[in-house]
């Protein structure tokens, strides 16, 4: 991919991404259509928790926001970075585990396309591509530090904007976030194709009780969960 300085609108086909990080796929333009729902301005401050290629971050500091992106992956980080620079976006982007990395920071817009693919291997991956997509058995393996973190970093009036596969079980999802004192509901859904890692496991979700034997496709669903 040949890559331009522009000033246009970074769109996730337009990215850099390096051997390893994740492209931006269906559940990275659902979620940006979330987004574009919302108020964002040059007020708001926006953490992007596993940012991949920066796509979330950049499309929000393009609508005027104060960025921060932090993902734990080392290539990640710096595909951020790049795309930052080629998109003329200022994004800040640190390596982090999650919150690890800025404790104390709250913000007005916290978003995240978290891994969450269910895996036969039960521990997660330390290394390699399949890091940002693997999630433990039930794929919620980050999703629920997500849940038990998200709701710290957000400000009185703030917003949690997270994707995440039906497979996932979204009401587990919407219970821990309002177990944690937020407002949570499902703001949006979408059918996809099963993508290549899901079909390359199809036999053991279908097993598992994952996935039903004539089941083709994905639900998509973005959690939004206000902090009172």
């Amino acid at each position: 991919m040949s890559a331009e300085l522009t000033e246009e609108p970074a769109r996730p086909d337009r990215l850099l991404t390096l051997p390893g990080v994740y492209a931006p796929q269906h559940d990275t333009r659902l979620l940006i259509a979330a987004l574009d729902r919302e108020e964002i301005g040059s007020g708001t401050d926006v953490l992007d928790l596993g940012t991949g290629s920066g796509a979330l971050a950049l499309h929000v500091a393009r609508l005027g926001a104060r960025v921060t992106a932090v993902d734990i992956a080392r290539r990640a980080v710096l595909t951020a970075r790049l795309n930052a620079l080629l998109h003329r976006r200022r994004v800040t982007v640190q390596r982090s585990d999650l919150l690890a990395a800025l404790p104390g920071r709250s913000y007005d817009l916290v978003i995240c396309n978290p891994p969450y693919v269910p895996s036969p291997v039960g521990r997660l991956p330390g290394r390699g591509p399949a890091r940002a997509w693997d999630a433990g058995c039930d794929g919620r393996a980050v999703l629920d530090r997500v849940c038990g973190a998200a709701p710290a970093a957000l400000r009185p009036g703030g917003l949690l904007l997270m994707v995440h596969s039906g497979l996932c079980e979204s009401d587990v999802t919407l219970r821990r976030l309002s177990d944690a004192g937020l407002h949570a509901r499902v703001s949006d859904r979408a059918r996809v194709p099963l993508g290549p890692v899901l079909r390359s496991r199809l036999r053991w979700l279908r097993e598992s009780g994952l996935v039903d034997r004539s089941e083709t496709t994905e639900e998509l669903v973005v959690i939004r969960a206000e902090r009172p």
